[in-house]
């Protein structure tokens, strides 16, 4: 195994984790743009980001035995290359209908890359190697979808939509680049033929877990209100007449927030367990929601900032709350890592795409639609977490406060 990863290397897991939310969110401000370009609605626009949401949660159930079959490095070149032709596609789209297929191949590359970085540093790197990359990784993860709206505004406001999406497509080139030169620190894999049987085997293994699917739970409610709110916050600040780089910047609180979120996390894990840890960032997250929910239903809103601050402390908890599930949750499963990561990864996603078709089926009730889907969504991790939930007697690995 080697030892540890280069900077380059770093950079490169860095890009692969981040490549679906930048894909996701980077046209966010570009919405309304859209709207007017197509000459169509906004329950259209927002299509474009559900079926998104559906392609990026369907593939990643073929990226892990696929890459059993064939190897990480092949499969992944393969999944960018399919994203970086979506993206361009998405550039050259003439109508709504187009763009909306286009989105869906884009996805479709896209989580080649949600899947297989993680599988690759399992592969890579002996245990304590590993938990020191996801601990430096993951927090960069809760960055891209606050930052890439702020690069989409700007690419728009520089040049048009069409950029945006060849933004994209310059970014799958060069990590398609990076990923052919790191193939020669691949470890050698036991490449074995697709067996569906023990595919199903796996899933099932892992799907009668209580404690898996708590922690899916968990990570899907938390990530499905933050889709809630991607979905319908550029449509609402623009009826609001905000314009496109005030959306783009609105997100800038937001990437605080992760920062001091995910890395306040990273901090605390080095005197705390994650068992510990994890209720407090679900009470914040719940917290978060209620406010935002009582606000929609009590204030009539001129300004967007009575919801984007409650906002803000979800987004610190969501920052906290991802690497404790992630970790918790593929932990058993090392043995089947991309398996394993892609049904997390899946379910998770599917429950994105659920909650952005509620928001976009119901985005002329306003604000109530949003926080309404974000409600559900709490209450999907308060059960997640009872499923999960291990009594104090129960914990063998809790950390022990240290002294400085």
């Amino acid at each position: 195994m080697n030892k540890r990863p280069t900077i380059t290397t770093l950079v490169w897991f860095a890009l692969l984790s981040m490549l679906g939310f930048l894909a996701t969110d980077m046209y966010l401000p570009a919405f309304d743009t859209l709207r007017t370009y197509f000459d169509t609605s906004a329950n259209q626009v927002g299509l474009t980001l559900t079926i998104f949401v559906s392609g990026l949660a369907g593939g990643q159930l073929l990226y892990g035995p696929l890459s059993d079959r064939y190897g990480r490095n092949i499969t992944l070149s393969v999944g960018l290359i399919i994203f970086t032709i979506g993206s361009l596609l998405c550039s050259f789209a003439s109508s709504i209908e187009f763009l909306i297929a286009a989105r869906f191949l884009q996805a479709l590359g896209a989580c080649s890359a949600s899947v297989l970085w993680q599988a690759i540093v399992l592969d890579r790197y002996d245990s304590e190697t590993t938990e020191k990359v996801f601990a430096t990784i993951m927090p960069l993860l809760a960055l891209s979808p606050a930052l890439a709206p702020l690069l989409g505004a700007a690419v728009e406001t520089q040049f048009n939509w069409q950029a945006i999406f060849l933004f994209s497509a310059l970014l799958g080139g060069v990590l398609l680049v990076f990923t052919r030169l790191e193939a020669k620190n691949d470890v050698e894999q036991e490449k074995s033929p697709i067996c569906l049987k023990k595919i199903g085997a796996s899933y099932q293994e892992m799907l009668s877990s209580k404690k898996f699917i708590g922690y899916v739970m968990i990570f899907g409610g938390c990530a499905g209100a933050f889709f809630a709110y991607l979905t319908a916050a550029p449509l609402l600040m623009a009826e609001m007449g905000y314009s496109g780089s005030d959306i783009g910047l609105s997100f800038v609180p937001q990437t605080i927030a992760f920062i001091v979120g995910g890395y306040g996390c990273r901090f605390l894990l080095n005197r705390f367990s994650g068992n510990q840890l994890l209720p407090w960032g679900l009470k914040l997250f719940v917290l978060s929601i209620v406010i935002m929910l009582v606000v929609s239903l009590r204030l009539e809103l001129t300004s967007f900032w009575p919801i984007l601050a409650p906002f803000c402390l979800l987004a610190v908890a969501n920052g906290a709350v991802y690497p404790i599930v992630i970790n918790a949750g593929l932990k058993p499963f090392k043995h089947i890592s991309a398996t394993a990561a892609g049904l997390m990864n899946f379910l998770q996603m599917s429950i994105c795409f659920i909650c952005s078709g509620l928001v976009s089926a119901l985005i002329s009730h306003g604000i109530i639609a949003m926080t309404g889907v974000m409600t559900v969504c709490a209450v999907m991790v308060f059960v997640g977490y009872i499923l999960c939930y291990e009594r104090p007697h129960l914990q063998t690995d809790s950390k022990q406060p240290q002294v400085a």
